[in-house]
């Protein structure tokens, strides 16, 4: 195995044993790993696996995000708790770089609400498909395989990098390139009412934000999760104008302890680490976290 191999192997032990959900509880944790990298290797293609509240999603080997699932429960466990506490089933969610449809998943399928979900990558979304299918929401979701942005046009994708796949940059080179339509939050949900609006799109959150001031203003959404890694620089952009302007319509930046279903405003200074919690009404928000039910995730009760 090369060092590479290695380092990539310690670095998944390290995140699955030190997830909130598995500190207790290493060894579980270990064993669901062992046994998915033994399984998927004699089981090659997609697994069908039960996840929260009686959902289920398609698993296939190399899905990093899936199959972080399957260890921990919830990948990413602070912002996918809190879309479970948060959300109820007279919600709008809107998941902007759905991917395969794990928030999806948990907002309109554990909990019942309606959904809108953006996949621009072919073949992404019609896996995609498949979950909502396995998960009969086709009646609560609307799924779109065209990108996001601040205007209507075609726009240059990657297709080869897994959840990794985003609108290639003035200065990149990618041998596969794909031309997708892209569209506004504005023009899609001009007659809607979202609640909650999940954003992942590698970077390119500035012009999706700049697509969405009418979504933005519309009183109704309550809460924003939204990818905050500094990969915006790639297309020249800096966080702070883009968390000035989510701010300037009334949102405040918040982190969420699930175990305590506590709210800790997070102070004047732009948010460090992948995701960012946005909260424009905390009251109404903590009034929904204080009365959801709870959830139970492998041996963690939430």
């Amino acid at each position: 195995m090369g060092d590479g191999k290695v380092l990539s192997l310690f670095s998944a032990l390290k995140f699955i044993i030190h997830h909130p959900i598995n500190k207790d509880h290493k060894t579980a944790a270990l064993i669901r790993y062992a046994k998915w990298q033994i399984g998927s290797r004699l089981v090659t293609g997609p697994v069908i696996f039960p996840w929260i509240d009686g959902t289920k999603f398609i698993v296939r080997p190399g899905e990093t995000g899936f199959t972080q699932n399957i260890y921990c429960g919830l990948h990413e466990f602070q912002d996918m708790a809190y879309i479970l506490h948060v959300i109820t089933p007279n919600d709008l969610f809107i998941d902007v770089g759905a991917n395969v449809g794990s928030y999806t998943i948990l907002a309109c399928a554990a909990r019942g609400a309606r959904g809108y979900c953006f996949e621009p990558i072919p073949a992404t979304y019609q896996k995609l498909l498949e979950n909502l299918q396995i998960n009969n929401l086709s009646a609560r979701v609307k799924p779109f395989n065209i990108g996001i942005s601040d205007k209507e046009c075609d726009l240059l994708f990657t297709s080869d990098k897994n959840t990794m796949n985003h609108v290639i940059a003035n200065e990149e080179k990618s041998s596969n390139a794909i031309n997708v339509h892209v569209s506004t939050l504005d023009q899609v949900l001009a007659d809607e009412s979202p609640t909650v609006l999940k954003i992942d799109v590698e970077g390119f959150e500035t012009k999706v934000i700049n697509g969405a001031i009418h979504t933005l203003e519309n009183r109704s959404l309550h809460s924003i999760i939204m990818e905050t890694n500094k990969s915006n620089q790639r297309y020249g952009y800096e966080g702070e104008q883009l968390i000035h302007t989510i701010k300037s319509k009334g949102f405040q930046t918040y982190t969420y302890e699930p175990n305590q279903r506590k709210l800790n405003p997070y102070g004047d200074e732009e948010p460090r680490g992948n995701n960012s919690l946005f909260i424009r009404d905390a009251n109404l928000v903590m009034e929904r976290i204080s009365k959801a039910t709870i959830i139970g995730v492998y041996n963690c009760k939430l």
